[in-house]
């Protein structure tokens, strides 16, 4: 396990090679980064380079619309969950000041299950670029599926069933985000791209940025820079695995800084991925990380409800 850029990095050909030793070794390596500061970099991932070029290239002319435009996609009812999410709406948990940033979402494909697809808000079909919706649809289950093999291993690290998650994963409440952090105007503000925080779900996968600006926090309380890695992308643990292992993965504090003077003019753009479970999914400590030496640290709870808690913080309900 090499750490190229400040985090472990782990090839997820290793776990589905069908050799049992490099298998074993893929869901050590990964254990013990996500024990240690909860992100690898990962390659081999099921992500293709046309689906990560075309969603890019997709969300630079969605953002580039004018904004009576993208507007007409906000829906407030949705408490953001599907559409668009204007400039500086979201903060950081603890925080006042807006992130300085714009958003998609893209939410979950159903077609195996009426009740559970009428559950969820309708994704949303941008009329100026009737490409966004299925290109966004190939970029979701592509990084579902690769979600679902790390949950595997995951599993397996934790002395659980291989496929215990998929049950919860399949149909889960996930979210694909595209993130817009437009040209700092000014180096003097208190907002920044995005605050300090942990992510809400059970992992997140982040398929490259076009600009620096991702940090995260180590143990010794250093913020340590994390850039683009050809070839990876990055996979962390968020709040709802933390609390299910009751703390044994970790769900790192990460933020994303505001860029040096001579960058100020230049936009940055994400696409992240929030693996999240269905509602009724328990988060409540799993037996096998709980002993005398480990004792409970959470309530029970369910995923769905921990969501809604969630959401509020932040003030995107």
């Amino acid at each position: 396990m090499s750490t190229p850029q400040g985090i472990p990095s782990v090839d997820l050909s290793d776990f589905v090679s069908g050799d049992e030793t490099r298998k074993q070794q893929f869901v050590e390596s990964l254990g013990k980064a996500y024990e240690e500061i909860g992100f690898v970099a990962l390659k081999n991932h099921q992500v293709s380079d046309q689906i990560i070029d075309n969603i890019y290239r997709l969300n630079a002319e969605f953002f580039g619309l004018p904004e009576d435009i993208k507007k007409k996609y906000e829906i407030a009812e949705i408490a953001g969950q599907r559409g668009y999410t204007s400039f500086g709406k979201e903060h950081a948990k603890g925080k006042t000041a807006g992130d300085l940033k714009e958003f998609w979402h893209f939410g979950q494909f159903v077609d195996d299950d009426e009740a559970r697809k009428a559950s969820y808000p309708d994704n949303i079909n941008v009329s100026e670029l009737p490409d966004y919706l299925p290109t966004g649809r190939k970029a979701y289950q592509a990084l579902e599926a690769t979600g679902t093999k790390m949950l595997q291993a995951i599993a397996l690290y934790l002395g659980l069933d291989e496929f215990y998650f998929d049950q919860y994963v399949h149909n889960g409440n996930s979210i694909l985000r595209p993130i817009h952090y437009p040209p700092v105007e000014t180096l003097e503000t208190e907002a920044v791209r995005a605050g300090e925080h942990e992510d809400i779900n059970l992992i997140t996968l982040l398929v490259g940025a076009s600009a620096d600006g991702l940090q995260v926090l180590n143990k010794l309380g250093e913020w340590k820079s994390v850039t683009a890695i050809e070839d990876h992308i990055v996979v962390n643990v968020g709040d709802m695995l933390q609390r299910l292992t009751n703390n044994k993965l970790r769900s790192t504090t990460h933020r994303v800084i505001n860029p040096p003077a001579e960058k100020m003019d230049t936009s940055r753009y994400s696409v992240p991925f929030f693996l999240h479970p269905i509602s009724e999914m328990p988060l409540n400590c799993l037996p096998e990380t709980v002993d005398e030496s480990h004792p409970k640290l959470y309530e029970d709870i369910s995923a769905g409800d921990y969501l809604i808690e969630r959401l509020i913080e932040i003030g995107l309900k």
